[in-house]
């Protein structure tokens, strides 16, 4: 038990429901039907239900989702698109890929989700779009934002591929799936996501036909009809082995959520107490589905507990060690940016193993190394 433990346990997720999904597989290479056909109809609409009816259009990973999301608005080269500078590459990749501006904005110390009154601060005539990232499993405050963008008339696109299954709640009282709010959501399936396939995948999903129908349109080369190209577009497309997979996994999401915050409330338990350890806080207007568990570890020790955990077995990972207006592939565009709690974020937090396999004891034993080397962090 106390060698090896992996960020998340894919082969033992698999072991679980393997016959469910082996024939499921089967049945796809029986029909020799492998890009599009019936089981990627299936499992769109497995989805559509699964979010309250919204219009699905699956693709060939989340980074094309975001991509063909933003296509579907027709923005104009130099259009500023408002993101949170806390996230992974990939949001502010198709955004520059397009000949858009990204705007780059700090966000909440809480929640590490994209802050309001930053966005507010943000907003010039040239901003049309804002693309809220619902980062380590919670929604970002989709609520205020949404004001923002209907008082501003600017387009919001949910980056849902961290938070999938997750619940928003409205000062109504009403509930939505997180990725169903704003005009157009999209989310990953990556092995590793909240709910994920066995290779690379996606979906853009929206209420609005008119957007759902130009989507469907540029996922498949612009065309509408085949061989007639109406707009430019982009060939991404959700092969069926992997939409086999997803059907079954879908069943599983719920139980497989509750699963991880059930593991999440026993290290807030076990964890509790720990002067330089800031635990992840939940806003209060919305589920945790906590796709990753992420810590704060203060007063420069991070490194070294991370090296500590390793020597005993532990992975953990740091998401994310840089800030995107200092990766070096964008830094020319934001010379002066520094952002203070972007900044902070990235040198203190540390996510360790969270899936629906982990043990009580296994999550026993991390958090008994966590304290004991809070108990003499010079030992290491």
């Amino acid at each position: 038990m106390n060698e090896g433990i992996q960020m998340l346990d894919l082969k033992g997720q698999y072991d679980k429901i393997k016959d469910e999904i082996d024939i499921r597989i089967q049945e796809v290479i029986d029909s020799a039907r492998f890009i599009k056909g019936p089981i990627v109809a299936e499992f769109e609409s497995d989805l559509s239900q699964y979010l309250g009816g919204t219009h699905i259009i699956s693709c060939g990973s989340g980074t094309d989702a975001l991509q063909i999301a933003l296509m579907a608005l027709d923005l104009k080269c130099g259009d500023h698109v408002i993101i949170p500078a806390f996230n992974y590459i990939s949001t502010i990749e198709v955004i520059v890929l397009l000949g858009l501006v990204p705007i780059l904005v700090d966000v909440d110390p809480d929640t590490y989700n994209i802050s309001i009154s930053e966005i507010d601060r943000s907003i010039t005539e040239k901003t049309k779009a804002i693309v809220p990232v619902h980062l380590f499993g919670q929604a970002a405050d989709m609520e205020a934002i949404m004001s923002i963008a209907d008082q501003n008339d600017i387009y919001v696109i949910e980056d849902n591929a961290q938070s999938f299954g997750a619940t928003y709640t409205s000062s109504n009282g009403l509930t939505s799936k997180t990725g169903t709010i704003g005009h157009i959501g999209c989310t990953s399936f990556f092995p590793t996501k909240t709910l994920g396939c066995y290779g690379d995948g996606g979906a853009v999903y929206t209420s609005d036909e008119n957007f759902a129908a130009r989507i469907k349109m540029i996922a498949n080369h612009g065309q509408r009809i085949k061989y007639y190209h109406e707009i430019v577009g982009l060939n991404s497309r959700l092969d069926a082995l992997q939409a086999a997979i997803l059907t079954v996994k879908l069943r599983y999401l719920d139980y497989h959520s509750e699963s991880r915050q059930l593991a999440a409330s026993i290290y807030d338990k076990e964890l509790e107490g720990i002067a330089e350890i800031g635990l992840p806080k939940r806003g209060d207007y919305g589920s945790h589905v906590f796709h990753q568990y992420t810590l704060r570890i203060s007063n420069g020790l991070r490194g070294s507990l991370k090296g500590y955990l390793a020597e005993r077995g532990i992975a953990s990972m740091v998401y994310y060690p840089l800030p995107l207006y200092r990766q070096l592939a964008y830094t020319n565009y934001f010379p002066k940016h520094q952002l203070p709690v972007t900044e902070q974020l990235c040198s203190e937090v540390l996510s360790l193993p969270i899936y629906p396999e982990l043990s009580k004891d296994t999550i026993q034993y991390i958090c008994d190394c966590i304290r004991n080397f809070f108990a003499n962090p010079n030992c290491c």
